[in-house]
């Protein structure tokens, strides 16, 4: 919703919404697409309370915030998206007490919607270990990008890194004799990751060739250009390789990959979490269910009285 939807609205709305943007793009300082989707989350709340006889914000009570969800669940509305609107209501109206605008919050009740993420699709531990093995079949020292490629992938399976940790690092950040990697993540904060054998393997056959496309660039991974590599010829490797394995995936895929395996190996959760670079355990934790899920797959077609 941009400011000509706002002024379209009646006149009273339209002020609370351009009050509500101001507040979303200059305090909290988002994006224009998530003021968008939050103004639209509101505009179509007060709608729905007009129409329910509440024409004031203060009329506005906990039943009518739960009327409004209701009749989106009615409407086959995603659990994401009601998770959101819920969300989007809930900081609505905390705003809203906070300025003055009613005397009290009704959406302090409001149970918070889960949105359900579903389970990530990783790669099996023979499929991860084919793709490696083709691109490294095919890294040829001639065709440096090849060499890359293998080492990309390796890294990313190697060591759980997020794809933007993997681009934003640098030569300086590997160290083969220690076989470690240090990267940047979230909220700015390093950690050292380690890799094994074979990631070292492909990144040493990559350091030697990497001077053929890099002049000045201190990139670990670069592009046919020289220049620093982005997400976008990331995600191009990753999908090309695991798509001749029958599941095509993204980077992200290989991290979920690399923590599925850890597990499934032995390692405990904690450590898990400290290669990833979780902040909450919670997070690492979903990788459990991962597990479990394919332990029960195979239990379901192996097992005579499964």
């Amino acid at each position: 919703m941009d400011v000509a939807e706002i002024t379209a609205q009646a006149p009273a709305r339209a002020r609370l919404l351009a009050d509500y943007s101001a507040h979303l793009t200059h305090v909290r300082g988002l994006s224009p697409h998530t003021v968008r989707a939050y103004l639209g989350d509101i505009d179509a709340l007060l709608r729905h309370a007009a129409r329910h006889g509440a024409h004031d914000l203060a009329d506005v009570d906990l039943a009518m915030l739960r009327s409004w969800l209701g009749a989106m669940a009615a409407h086959e509305s995603s659990r994401a998206t009601l998770a959101r609107r819920g969300a989007s209501a809930r900081a609505f109206f905390s705003w809203a007490a906070r300025t003055g605008l009613i005397a009290t919050d009704p959406s302090l009740r409001l149970a918070p919607a889960r949105a359900g993420a579903p389970l990530p699709v990783v790669l099996s531990q023979d499929a991860a270990r084919r793709a490696l093995d083709a691109l490294a079949g095919q890294a040829d020292p001639a065709s440096p990008l090849t060499v890359r490629d293998w080492a990309i992938l390796e890294v990313l399976y190697g060591t759980g890194v997020r794809v933007g940790e993997l681009c934003g690092a640098d030569v300086v950040d590997v160290d083969l004799a220690q076989r470690t990697l240090r990267v940047t993540g979230k909220g700015d904060k390093q950690r050292v990751v380690p890799f094994g054998v074979p990631a070292a393997r492909a990144l040493d056959a990559w350091l030697r060739v990497r001077s053929t496309l890099a002049a000045s660039d201190d990139a670990l991974f670069v592009g046919a250009r020289g220049h620093r590599i982005d997400q976008r010829q990331v995600r191009t490797v990753v999908h090309r390789a695991t798509a001749a394995t029958g599941v095509d995936l993204a980077p992200h895929g290989m991290r979920h990959s690399a923590a599925t395996h850890l597990l499934e190996g032995g390692s405990d959760l904690r450590s898990v979490q400290e290669i990833l670079g979780h902040a909450s355990l919670t997070t690492t934790q979903r990788y459990t269910h991962v597990s479990a899920e394919r332990l029960r797959s195979a239990y379901a077609q192996a097992h005579p009285r499964a």
